[in-house]
């Protein structure tokens, strides 16, 4: 545990030093707040930009509601760009002390690959939390003053689903990290995948069982209808035995090439 916990402060201090305590939650709080002034602002931009065929505004139309703003702030910011800014922050997680020679300096003390792992993935998927948790809270602060309120129970249940498929983003972002040395091919092969797990839910009943991918889509429903199914919990522990076989292979991975 002594050394679980050095390890964690280490990562903090490291994270600190790199400044991602500082950017990464001013560049979430910020696509937090793109959606609701965007979708709030957007008849006003359309019709200042006079002349442009095609365009048509009606005066009539209804506003949309502040759970349809809230759950295309998941969709639209935080699983397309937001994706892209954690996976190049947490990129060179592994890699970048693979490098430079530390993780064969730490792993010829009395640290076990564990405590090393659990360090990295812990503190960095706690970053993403609060930073993902600031940016949702602004935008659901924008969006309950622009918009309609939403209740703050449902708002909830919907971050904890999708902190599921974060857990899952750090995971597999640190997985490829391992294996690879080239912090660009990490970050696209990476994205790629995550890109595609994204796309794939919601296509078919089955994938959405086996899909990580899936309880950001369930987030959205959640914030838009209230509903939770039975077969969510499913998909949860699905995910989570994908995030323990990924650890798994790491432990393997490293221990066999004995860094």
């Amino acid at each position: 545990m002594n050394t679980f916990i050095a390890l964690s402060k280490k990562e903090m201090n490291q994270m600190t030093k790199e400044y991602k305590v500082v950017w990464l939650p001013i560049v979430y709080i910020l696509l937090g707040l793109t959606q609701p002034i965007m979708m709030y602002f957007l008849p006003a931009i359309l019709q200042s930009m006079g002349g442009i065929e095609g365009i048509i505004i009606d005066p009539t139309m209804a506003k949309p509601g502040g759970e349809e703003v809230l759950a295309s702030t998941l969709n639209s910011q935080f699983d397309q760009l937001g994706i892209i800014i954690l996976a190049i922050a947490t990129m060179g997680i592994i890699q970048g002390e693979k490098a430079n020679g530390m993780m064969a300096f730490i792993l010829t003390r009395p640290v076990s690959i564990t405590s090393y792992l659990n360090s990295k993935l812990l503190t960095h998927f706690i970053l993403a939390v609060l930073c993902i948790s600031l940016g949702y809270a602004m935008s659901l602060g924008y969006t309950s003053y622009l918009f309609t309120s939403v209740p703050i129970m449902r708002a909830l249940i919907a971050l904890a689903f999708y902190c599921i498929w974060l857990l899952f983003i750090i995971t597999f972002v640190a997985m490829m990290s391992t294996f690879f040395n080239s912090t660009p091919f990490i970050a696209l092969i990476s994205i790629g995948v995550l890109f595609i797990c994204r796309f794939c839910a919601g296509l078919h009943p089955f994938l959405d069982v086996i899909n990580p991918a899936s309880n950001s889509l369930y987030a959205t429903t959640i914030i838009m209808t209230g509903d939770i199914e039975k077969w969510y919990s499913f998909n949860i522990i699905v995910t989570l035995l994908l995030v323990l076989s990924m650890m798994a292979i790491m432990h393997h991975f490293i221990a066999k090439k004995k860094f």
